[in-house]
C-alpha cells in the first residue's frame, strides 16, 4: 500500500445512547480510492464527517498527512482547506456567480490573487464540463451541474484528500452518470478519495478498496472485485443481495 494519508485508530462517536461508530480502524493511502457501504445507519457519513470534524470524536485519533486533526480555529481551517467535502446538498452560495463560487476558497483562505485563482477555476469548470455557465448563478444550473461546479470548487483548493458523501443521492437519475464521471476521471488523476455511495458500479468501476460498514462497525473490506463477487460475511452478502438484485 501507498504510504498513508488519512489514518482513523478505535475512533468512537455516539449520537445519545446509539453508539454510531465502534472502535473504527482505516487506513486510506495517498492516491487510493475507498468506498464506504453499508445499509442506513451504519455509520457511513458520519464516518465521512470525522475526517474534517463536522463530527467530533470521543476517543480515538485520526489524522491526515501525519497531522491529528486540530479541535478549532485556524488550524482547523487550514485541515479542511486540504481536506475537500462534496455533500448531497451542493452548498453553493446563491447570491455568487459559479466562477466567484470556485474562486472564493482559494482567494480568503489560501490568499490566493484573484487572477491566478480564476485561471484555475476556468480549467476546473472546465474539466468538470461547465466552464461555459461560469457567469451564472447556482440557481441557473441543473442539479447534476451544480454538483460538478461543487467538485470544482472543492478541488480549487489544492485538497489532499476528497470526501464524498452520498454525492449523487439527491440528483435526478439522468444527472447521475454526469457527476459519477467526473468522480471516475478525478479517481484516475491519483486523487485520494474516501466516497460514501450507494452506486455500485462506482464502487466496481473507481474504487482501490470497498469498506463495508453495519451497525458502526468495519465488518469487512476488499478490492471491489473480491468483496461483489465473493463477500465473506453473512451481513455483507445480505446487504448485497438486497441491493444488486433490484
Amino acid at each position: 500500500m501507498s504510504e498513508p494519508l488519512v489514518v482513523l485508530e478505535r475512533v468512537n462517536k455516539h449520537f445519545g445512547d446509539l453508539h454510531v461508530l465502534r472502535d473504527i480502524d482505516l487506513t486510506v493511502g495517498r492516491g487510493e480510492v475507498v468506498v464506504l457501504i453499508g445499509p442506513s445507519g451504519s455509520g457511513k457519513s458520519t464516518l465521512c464527517r470525522t475526517i474534517n470534524r463536522l463530527e467530533t470524536i470521543e476517543s480515538g485519533s485520526i489524522t491526515v498527512d501525519g497531522k491529528a486533526l486540530p479541535e478549532e480555529g485556524k488550524e482547523l481551517a487550514a485541515l479542511r482547506a486540504d481536506v475537500g467535502m462534496v455533500f448531497q446538498s451542493f452548498n453553493l452560495f446563491a447570491h455568487k456567480t459559479i466562477l466567484e463560487n470556485v474562486t472564493l476558497g482559494p482567494v480568503k483562505v489560501r490568499g490566493t490573487k484573484k487572477a491566478d485563482a480564476e485561471k484555475r477555476a476556468m480549467e476546473l469548470l472546465e474539466r468538470v464540463g461547465v466552464a461555459h455557465q461560469a457567469e451564472k448563478y447556482p440557481a441557473q444550473l441543473s442539479g447534476g451541474q451544480q454538483q460538478r461546479v461543487a467538485i470544482a470548487r472543492s478541488l480549487a483548493m489544492d485538497p489532499k484528500v476528497m470526501l464524498f458523501d452520498e454525492p449523487t443521492s439527491a440528483l435526478d437519475p439522468e444527472m447521475i452518470n454526469e457527476v459519477l464521471d467526473v468522480m471516475v476521471e478525478l479517481a484516475r488523476s491519483g486523487m485520494t478519495m474516501i466516497v460514501v455511495t450507494h452506486e455500485m458500479g462506482f464502487a466496481r468501476k473507481a474504487a482501490n478498496r470497498v469498506v463495508f460498514l453495519s451497525d458502526g462497525q468495519v465488518v469487512e473490506e476488499g478490492t471491489p472485485e473480491e468483496f461483489f463477487t465473493n463477500a465473506r460475511s453473512e451481513r455483507a452478502r445480505d446487504f448485497l443481495g438486497k441491493i444488486l438484485t433490484h
